[in-house]
């Protein structure tokens, strides 16, 4: 038996067909409260789509602990051999609109929900170990060379090198984004990187810091220019409908769940900055070592609700994880969790796909959009346990919990804008190009020639110069694959 047609307050619809009416030809009345409620409630359907990351999949697993790691944490997830944890992951595009095709040449989002004993962890990355900029204050305008012009709003080569030319920066991430690697062919076959400099800290208050690494089990592939531009004129969801499918056919994706460790003295002295977003740690300095296997195992049954209103931010952390000096980091620590409250309210943290799954959530924090709403783990939320909104109090309220406090960090210097490029820019993209084999050479220079070759000559000189400095070969083979392009 079908259940009975209401309205959101409960009453039941005589008719959902046909609007009220002054005789069968008047005009719609202002009464009719139920095409009301129905228009209004459709004009309110999509919140606004993120900034950046804004085409996404996503999906719950588990994250099952191979190795102990209660010598560098006391994170609950990361102790006791064989501890499974319950994850959700969003994979996405980074530039592109919400209905952009998944084949493009872009970043793939990374993010990685632990749903811990003592609350959420997530760890926020990208399918690269690197990223374009050292430090948050320029990200928007990185972004904004990466969107649409504001005049034409079209995409713009010319913005986009003429950024990356007075950003020297960005040559590690450029490579790599221009090369063989710069579009996956599916979310099952990349790796996954925390990419910025993260930190472990165990009972005794010491402090390493730490790299993630998400090496897929299913293999890498990536398309070729010619495989993504067909994809994506026959189906550009493609790598969503990959995910899901897999994962229903019970071919669930699995990632061997790595750590780069450094003892926090060692950061002093190392011969790079350990927090520079734009840098690896070489490995056979801090080799990887696995702790774990991740699998997604189950698709979300409302994509809206779980996928579109999922709210990861690097700011959920837990006991014995923390975050790093890392600039880039610290911008996004506010950032991420801020864009959230924009998008989906204060209280975006009940919903079932954000709120923490294996313990409660006990605050102060009252009010606000949907207050009230929301996850269905613990019963009631915290904004409607009752009448006390502050601590400490006499009312049984919840109270703080000192033995988490995370060990002190040792910061020295002077407080001013340091000017940044002072740093070095071009060893480790130079590496990474002569590690590539000829064919994978020229399909670099054929790829960054394409859009390079549009650019005015001023902006095409300067970023080849840069080209040359992380090796003379790399400059030369982009100014022959230009020449081409102009034939």
């Amino acid at each position: 038996m079908n259940s009975r047609l209401t309205s959101q307050n409960g009453a039941p619809i005589a008719d959902d067909q046909n609007s009220l009416t002054a005789g069968a030809r008047g005009g719609v009345m202002l009464q009719d409260w139920h095409l009301i409620e129905k228009l209004a409630h459709f004009n309110r359907e999509r919140v606004p789509e993120r900034v950046v990351h804004a085409k996404g999949s996503g999906a719950y697993g588990t994250f099952t602990l191979t190795k102990d790691l209660s010598e560098y944490t006391i994170a609950d997830h990361f102790c006791g051999v064989g501890k499974q944890t319950e994850t959700f992951v969003r994979f996405s595009t980074v530039g592109g609109e919400a209905g952009s095709a998944d084949a493009e040449r872009d970043p793939r989002g990374f993010g990685l929900r632990f749903y811990t004993a003592n609350g959420n962890h997530d760890v926020v990355g990208n399918n690269t170990p690197v990223f374009f900029l050292r430090d948050g204050i320029k990200f928007p305008d990185f972004i904004h060379t990466q969107k649409r012009n504001p005049k034409t709003n079209l995409k713009d080569p010319q913005a986009m090198w003429d950024f990356w030319s007075l950003n020297p920066e960005a040559m590690h991430q450029v490579t790599i984004l221009m090369s063989d690697r710069g579009i996956p062919a599916t979310y099952r076959h990349m790796n996954g990187y925390g990419s910025h400099t993260f930190s472990l800290w165990n009972a005794k208050g010491e402090r390493f810091w730490i790299k993630y690494h998400f090496k897929t089990l299913q293999g890498i592939k990536n398309l070729s220019n010619e495989q993504a531009n067909k994809l994506k004129g026959i189906d550009p969801d493609h790598a969503q409908r990959d995910l899901y499918a897999a994962i229903e056919d019970g071919d669930c994706p699995k990632w061997s769940v790595n750590l780069q460790i450094m003892p926090e003295a060692d950061a002093k002295e190392y011969h790079l900055n350990p927090f520079d977003l734009t840098k690896v740690w070489p490995h056979k300095d801090y080799p990887l070592i696995e702790i774990g296997v991740l699998e997604l195992n189950r698709n979300p049954d409302n994509y809206f609700n779980e996928v579109e209103q999922a709210a990861l931010s690097p700011a959920n952390m837990v006991p014995g994880v923390g975050a790093s000096p890392c600039k880039m980091l610290q911008a996004r620590l506010f950032a991420y969790a801020d864009a959230q409250r924009y998008r989906i309210g204060a209280n975006y943290n009940n919903l079932p796909v954000n709120c923490p799954h294996a313990t409660e959530a006990n605050h102060y924090q009252r009010g606000g959009h949907m207050a009230g709403s929301g996850c269905p783990f613990h019963g009631k939320t915290p904004d409607n346990r009752g009448g006390v909104n502050y601590g400490p109090n006499t009312q049984d309220g919840p109270v703080q919990q000192p033995q988490f406090a995370e060990p002190a960090l040792d910061i020295d210097g002077v407080m001013a804008r340091h000017d940044k490029t002072v740093e070095e820019n071009y060893a480790q993209a130079g590496d990474l190009f002569r590690m590539m084999s000829p064919e994978q050479q020229q399909a670099l220079f054929a790829t960054i020639a394409s859009t390079l070759h549009l650019v005015t000559d001023e902006v095409r000189e300067r970023m080849l110069a840069h080209f040359d400095l992380c090796d003379a070969a790399y400059g030369d083979g982009i100014r022959s694959a230009i020449a081409a392009c102009k034939l």
